[in-house]
């Protein structure tokens, strides 16, 4: 699975399942889709993922809407207050 990037026109694009496996060093630079459970997130790999799990930069979850309510809230909130003053 060594490739020559040199001769290579665009980048690689690795489809993986296995979110627990390893990012290894001849990974840079290729472009890798990470299965969450429902479809593929894409990233670029870099240096600084090098040994780390492609797990830990795929989301699983949402943003619950509880938040995103309460934070539409203390929004409109402050700006409550500022009219005020």
């Amino acid at each position: 699975m060594f490739y020559d990037k040199e001769k290579l026109s665009e980048p690689i694009k690795l489809k993986i399942w296995s979110r627990r496996s390893c990012i290894l060093p001849q990974f840079i630079d290729f472009i890798a889709q990470v299965y969450n459970g429902k479809n593929f997130i894409s990233l670029k790999i870099t240096e600084d993922m090098v040994g780390h799990k492609f797990g830990e930069f795929s989301k699983t979850r949402k943003k619950s809407k509880t938040n995103l309510l309460s934070q539409k809230k203390s929004g409109s909130d402050l700006q409550r207050k500022n009219r005020v003053s």
